[in-house]
């Protein structure tokens, strides 16, 4: 009995992969996240999972930096990419990101049916012109395997940097002391080679969809 685990932040959206799944796997298991903390949440409570369907432009997924995360704390859960994004490029880094597939949010019931086919199976599967884009660059890369170097509580941290809150605005979400905020900054600047936090954003940033397009936070 397969387990799926669906990410996504729009409800008519996961309605419509519930409707494929069922009918192809009528006995399958799904839960479902519309955030990224509840996406964190259900990985962690399934990590045995058979594949995690996600969505690319959910709330606090910055970019490719959530699929770059879970393949390092889970590299046991098979990630398939479901977004509106369907730019080559986009589909390519996904995959090269450790992506095992790439479904385009345009693609009919059928198409959606033969690609859970094929990831269930242990292949790949996206459209034919993922492969022939431009691979992503070694810098990018670079900046992956630093990402993954994060705890999953340094990568909480460094998400909501992103979005410009403070520390103390930190703290209080993590429910942990300003201290200990600051103790999370320093390893996180440490392992992403950054001097500071804009910079660290900045770094970050380059996991974006849009990379040229990522500003630092406006908070100190």
């Amino acid at each position: 009995m397969p387990t799926l685990l669906i990410a996504d932040d729009h409800p008519l959206f996961r309605e419509a992969l519930r409707g494929v799944v069922a009918r192809l796997l009528p006995q399958a298991v799904l839960r479902e996240a519309d955030s990224t903390d509840a996406l964190y949440a259900l990985v962690e409570a399934d990590p045995d999972a058979d594949l995690l369907l996600l969505d690319l432009n959910m709330p606090g997924a910055q970019g490719f930096s959530a699929l770059v995360h879970l393949r390092a704390q889970h590299p046991q859960l098979p990630v398939v990419i479901v977004s509106a994004r369907e730019e080559a490029g986009v589909m390519r880094r996904a995959l090269d990101h450790g992506a095992m597939g790439f479904i385009p949010k345009s693609a009919d019931a059928k198409t959606l049916a033969e690609a859970l086919r094929h990831v269930l199976d242990g292949d790949r599967w996206a459209p034919p012109a993922a492969y022939a884009a431009p691979a992503a660059s070694e810098a990018e890369h670079d900046v992956a395997a630093r990402v993954r170097e994060l705890t999953p509580q340094q990568f909480r941290v460094l998400q909501m940097l992103g979005v410009g809150m403070l520390n103390k605005q930190i703290g209080y979400e993590l429910n942990v002391s300003e201290a200990t905020v600051k103790a999370h900054m320093s390893a996180i600047l440490r392992k992403l080679g950054a001097s500071n936090r804009t910079q660290a954003v900045l770094i970050a940033g380059r996991l974006a969809i849009d990379p040229a397009t990522a500003e630092a936070p406006s908070g100190p």
